[in-house]
C-alpha cells in the first residue's frame, strides 16, 4: 500500500478537500483523485462521498482513518530510527483541550512553541465538553479526569484540586454557611452533567456529598470561565478547580466557602493520546513542551 496515497487520504480527510490536499503534497487535482481511487480499490471501499459541492468521509473512510494515521506514524518513526528523517518537526498537530484551561495556561505559551518549531502547525479544538479523541482524529488531548478508555494512554500532569467559592457580595447577602448542610439553602452554580462528588474535611473525619440533594441548582453551564465570571458577579456558589480561580482567590474577588472542605475525587489533569507502538515526533515535542512549561502547577 502506497504511503504517499495514505498521507493524501489523511490530509484530504482533515481538509475535506481532495484538490487542496493534493496541492500540499505536490499532486495535481487529477493525480490526487487518481491516487485516492487506486487506494479505494486496494482497501475495497469508497473512502469519500464526492459531489460537485463537497467531499465527506464515508463510514468506511472514518473507520479507516485512525489506522491510516497509525501507518503514517509508524513510517515516520521507523525513518527517524534509521536516521533518514529530517529531525526538524513538521506537519499539523491536532490538539484538544478544555477551553477554560487553554485560555489561562496554554494559549499564552503557544507563540514560544511555534517559534521553536516553525514547520509545525497546530489545529486546536477547545471545549470544556468531553471530546472523543479517536473519532475526532486528534493527536493529543488535555483532560481533567483519569483515562478509562483502553485505546488511550495518559500522562498525569498534576492534581486537580477543587474547592467551593463565591463572591464577597453574595456571601454578605445570604445566610451564613458554617456546615455543608447550609448549602441546601444557597444558590449553586453547577457544571453540566456533574455527578455528585464527595466533599471531605481536611481533618479526614467528616464527609458529605456535593451538591446536596435539596440544593437549588440556580445555573447550569458547560464552561469553566463562564462559571468563574458568574461567581464573581454574585450569582451563587460554584465548585471550581484551584487553577481556574486562584487569581481571584488571591485578589479577594472570590472567597472560599467552607474552606476546611475540598472535593475528594482524586481528579488530575492528564495529557492523553491514542495507544500506539510509537509516538510521532510532533506529539513527543509538544508533550515535552507542555510538561516543562506547566511543571509549576504540579503537586
Amino acid at each position: 500500500m502506497d504511503t504517499k496515497s495514505i498521507k493524501l487520504f489523511v490530509l484530504a480527510a482533515d481538509l475535506l478537500n481532495i484538490g487542496a490536499a493534493g496541492n500540499r503534497l505536490g499532486f495535481s487535482p487529477a493525480v490526487a483523485s487518481a491516487r485516492l481511487a487506486k487506494l479505494e480499490l486496494e482497501v475495497g471501499a469508497d473512502l469519500f462521498h464526492r459531489s460537485t459541492r463537497k467531499v465527506t468521509l464515508s463510514i468506511e473512510g472514518a473507520e479507516f482513518l485512525p489506522f491510516a494515521r497509525e501507518i503514517i506514524a509508524q513510517e515516520e518513526a521507523s525513518l527517524a530510527a534509521l536516521g533518514r528523517r529530517n529531525p526538524q518537526v513538521s506537519g499539523t498537530l491536532r490538539f484538544a483541550a478544555s477551553s477554560t484551561f487553554a485560555e489561562r495556561y496554554i494559549a499564552p505559551i503557544l507563540p514560544e512553541f511555534l517559534e521553536k518549531y516553525p514547520d509545525l502547525n497546530l489545529e486546536l479544538k477547545l471545549s470544556d465538553s468531553q471530546i472523543n479523541l479517536i473519532e475526532g482524529g486528534f493527536d493529543l488531548a488535555l483532560r481533567n479526569y483519569a483515562v478509562e478508555d483502553s485505546s488511550l494512554i495518559g500522562r498525569r500532569l498534576f492534581a486537580d484540586k477543587r474547592i467551593l467559592c463565591a463572591s464577597p457580595d453574595y456571601l454578605n447577602q445570604h445566610s451564613a454557611i458554617k456546615t455543608p448542610e447550609d448549602l441546601e439553602d444557597q444558590q449553586l452554580l453547577l457544571f453540566m452533567n456533574t455527578k455528585p462528588r464527595k466533599l471531605s474535611a481536611s481533618d479526614g473525619k467528616r464527609a458529605c456529598t456535593f451538591p446536596p440533594n435539596k440544593a437549588k441548582h440556580r445555573v447550569i453551564c458547560d464552561n469553566g470561565s463562564a462559571m468563574r465570571l458568574l461567581a464573581k458577579a454574585g450569582a451563587g456558589i460554584c465548585m471550581s478547580s484551584i487553577w481556574n480561580v486562584h487569581t481571584e482567590i488571591q485578589s479577594g474577588s472570590l472567597v472560599r466557602v467552607l474552606p476546611e472542605y475540598f472535593i475528594d475525587d482524586n481528579a488530575a489533569v492528564w495529557l492523553v493520546y491514542p495507544k500506539s507502538n510509537v509516538i510521532t515526533p510532533k506529539v513527543r515535542v509538544f508533550i515535552d513542551f507542555l510538561v516543562d512549561k506547566l511543571s509549576y502547577l504540579s503537586d
